[in-house]
């Protein structure tokens, strides 16, 4: 949910500021607030106005472009108003953000995580506050955020980080990665997320260079080098490789799962969905140590069914890209409602 277009953290990498997403103004500085947003929300939510029931899973106050408890939250209160009645109509919330705003909700976040369930994750590039101060000039410092992960923790909130984007060169280098996973374990993380930067053309791309060459101008070769100019904005493959290499090697050392782990959804999805979704998660952990898979492409697939998956237990192969591997991982999960396989690479046991 985007309750804020634009956003006043003004990340120097952010994304947002991509054309594609529409946000008018001077991204950082101009934001727009979405005023008659709960109004809209009750209505979908509310399950008298629905012929059928909605899906259930976790509903995330936060989105791409616009962080839901910035500054403009304080006085708003758009992202506080949404959790109270998701409490109303009982429905698990994910939180994503940079904000140690997010701690006044303590009080809605009890509540729903003694009704449902509720995860907080915070978003960082790094422990840093150095590099912060640099690249999320609006940003509350990485040591308060991973203070606020510790107190939720110790108020019974799962939290986990999402370590996205790492900034090439600079957040990034093996130094930082174990000083910033090490210290999220210490503050109590669950479990982090992890994805490299993307520069896509336009005004994202343009805005961080400039800023670049104002900050570390020596740089601008290597980023030349790596953002070639991909229509996604993604650097070169090597780079990717060679950061989630880093990535895993920390991960295995703390033994963090590197995807959200079972306990925080256990008894939210159906059988269906949870096959979806851990297929999903062996191939983003298969190819973060560097290998291939094309469980997604499955995963997809039975995304696409309209009924449930369960009845073909034993005809899985009329489903397109199953083979004998992927039909065995399904059949486990159906029966067991977990894999194997998943829970070796979930917690680095390979």
């Amino acid at each position: 949910m985007n309750f804020y277009r634009g956003c006043e953290h003004n990340c120097v990498y952010c994304d947002g500021r991509d054309e594609k997403y529409r946000v008018e103004g001077e991204f950082g500085q101009e934001v727009t607030v979405k005023i008659n947003a709960l109004n809209i929300l009750r209505r979908e939510l509310d399950p008298s106005r629905r012929r059928k029931p909605m899906p259930r899973g976790f509903m995330l106050p936060g989105g791409g472009v616009g962080d839901s408890y910035q500054p403009l939250e304080e006085k708003y209160q758009l992202t506080r108003g949404a959790l109270k009645i998701m409490l109303e109509f009982g429905w698990p919330v994910h939180i994503l953000t940079k904000s140690t705003l997010v701690e006044r909700d303590l009080d809605l976040l009890l509540q729903l995580n003694r009704q449902q369930r509720v995860i907080v994750s915070f978003s960082f590039s790094s422990v840093s506050d150095k590099a912060s101060a640099v690249f999320e000039p609006g940003v509350p410092p990485p040591s308060e955020r991973l203070a606020t992960i510790s107190r939720l923790r110790a108020a019974g909130i799962t939290c986990g980080m999402c370590l996205m984007p790492v900034i090439p060169f600079i957040t990034d280098t093996p130094i930082q990665m174990d000083r910033t996973i090490r210290k999220a374990k210490e503050a109590g993380v669950r479990f982090i997320v992890f994805g490299g930067m993307t520069l896509k053309e336009g005004r994202q791309k343009d805005h961080f260079m400039n800023c670049l060459e104002d900050i570390c101008p020596q740089l601008l070769p290597q980023y030349d080098f790596i953002y070639p100019g991909n229509k996604y904005g993604q650097a070169i493959s090597s780079y990717y490789v060679d950061i989630s290499r880093t990535f895993c090697m920390f991960m295995r050392k703390y033994k963090l799962p590197a995807q959200i782990p079972p306990f925080c959804y256990q008894g939210l999805l159906t059988r269906t969905e949870l096959v979806i979704l851990i297929l999903e998660q062996i191939e983003t952990l298969t190819r973060l140590r560097g290998g291939q898979s094309r469980l997604g492409a499955v995963a997809r697939n039975i995304a696409k069914l309209n009924t449930p998956l369960s009845p073909l237990r034993n005809d899985l192969y009329q489903l397109k890209n199953v083979g004998p591997t992927s039909a065995r991982l399904i059949r486990e999960i159906l029966d067991t409602g977990k894999s194997e396989l998943h829970q070796r690479l979930l917690y680095w046991q390979d």
